[in-house]
């Protein structure tokens, strides 16, 4: 049983001026009891705001790889060319809130209930529809173990995936899988991120993370996919020797 005490948060949870969801994935427990890493791999909300400080700190850790999941609107939206950091575009379409923008504009009045599920469906769709993405990101932890980071928007959905997907590969247990996904609600603060015009309690859910949006991931992946050891192996590509491979470049 792993115990997450403040101390812990501090060491994980790099507060920068432009950026609140950006943290460290070191310390989890993985494969044999042995630790990942600290300060090799990041996760985070999205970079367009950070600021000389936030960079400079980047630069500290020896980030030079990001690995962007936003769409194509999205990046050019929040557009960012940092000159220390070699940006990768893994794209994933469609955000929840272009979804639920189609659908208020079809005249329906969206609630809660509504949000929920478009952001499950969202969650399902990852599965069906990008796991090369996924996969995408494994070949590129493989390839370096330069230390890395990878985001989204609000760092918490596709972000959130690809992070329970790396600590499934490296061994680290559900508890702890969860732990690092509910996270985003204590840190994660919204900047603006551009008009809307859906409704506070629609937003609210938007902008947060549930145990059933991950889980609508992790069904599919249990239900067409024979779980989560066959799909990383499927699916991602991790065989048997990139899985060795794996806790070689990121456990203790």
């Amino acid at each position: 049983m792993s115990m997450h005490n403040l101390n812990d948060l501090s060491r994980r949870h790099i507060p920068l001026n432009g950026a609140t969801n950006f943290r460290d994935l070191g310390g989890y427990q993985g494969h044999d009891g042995r630790p990942i890493q600290w300060r090799k791999i990041f996760r985070s909300d999205h970079l367009a705001l950070l600021d000389s400080n936030d960079l400079a700190q980047l630069r500290s850790l020896g980030i030079a790889r990001a690995f962007d999941f936003r769409g194509v609107q999205e990046s050019e939206a929040q557009a960012y060319s940092w000159p220390d950091i070699q940006r990768h575009s893994l794209s994933i379409e469609p955000t929840v809130v272009q979804r639920l923008q189609a659908q208020h504009l079809s005249g329906q009045p969206l609630t809660a209930a509504d949000a929920l599920d478009a952001m499950q469906t969202t969650y399902r769709d990852f599965v069906k529809s990008d796991s090369h993405r996924f996969a995408e990101l494994f070949e590129h932890l493989l390839a370096t173990p330069e230390p890395l980071l990878f985001h989204c928007t609000a760092g918490k959905d596709r972000t959130g995936l690809a992070a329970a997907l790396l600590l499934s590969a490296l061994g680290v247990s559900e508890e702890d899988i969860w732990h690092d996904y509910l996270l985003t609600n204590q840190l994660y603060k919204r900047n603006s991120t551009g008009a809307t015009t859906l409704s506070p309690d629609v937003l609210k859910i938007v902008w947060e993370v549930q145990e059933s949006f991950l889980k609508a991931s992790l069904d599919v992946i249990n239900t067409d996919h024979g779980g989560m050891h066959r799909y990383l192996s499927t699916q991602l590509g991790m065989s048997p020797a990139a899985l060795h491979k794996l806790k070689l470049l990121y456990l203790e």
